[in-house]
């Protein structure tokens, strides 16, 4: 809530002055937008960073061992499964759970039914796409995925709220090649 207070702020700001009384007669300041954008440049690596470190306490105090991706993605695999890994292109079936960090339920096959999607084709959270590459058939795993990597800023206007980290317990159950 802090980090989207600190976004209003600035941008409330950016409207106070283009409004202000005092310049009626002179000729409109242009916004910098170089330097606003380095600002919100700024802003989003500090939100990015506050989320890691949230996402790294969870992963110590719960004993993870996890790996993490150059996007920020936290994955254990539980069971290793067998055949080939997953490739884009390929449709998956899954077993899943999803769960806030806090441990709230908000989606599971048991209520919604199995998770079915072709691979790099979206429709599902960029996160657990890449995930799943790291996978074959009958792989188990933990997910962490960052808000940025699964409903982002707006959440999905359903369960998941804005800029939530999401933890998929999930299970592959099929895996069609492409």
């Amino acid at each position: 809530m802090k980090i989207i207070l600190n976004i209003l702020s600035i941008f409330l700001a950016v409207i106070i002055i283009s409004c202000d009384d005092s310049n009626s007669n002179k000729i409109p300041q242009q916004i910098d937008k170089k330097a606003l954008n380095e600002s919100l440049i700024e802003i989003n690596k500090d939100l990015l960073a506050q989320e890691s470190n949230i996402i790294d306490e969870y992963v110590r105090n719960n004993n993870l061992e996890v790996v993490k991706t150059g996007t920020g993605l936290r994955y254990q695999i539980i069971e290793d499964g067998e055949g080939d890994y997953i490739n884009k292109g390929d449709i998956v079936t899954l077993n899943y759970d999803v769960y806030l960090l806090n441990g709230e339920l908000l989606y599971s096959s048991n209520n919604e039914g199995n998770k079915t999607f072709r691979v790099g084709r979206g429709g599902v959270e960029s996160g657990l796409e890449e995930a799943v590459l790291k996978l074959r058939k009958n792989s188990s795993a933990v997910l962490i995925i960052p808000s940025h990597l699964a409903h982002g800023l707006i959440g999905d206007g359903n369960k998941i709220p804005p800029k939530a980290v999401l933890l998929y317990k999930l299970k592959v159950l099929d895996v069609k090649k492409y």
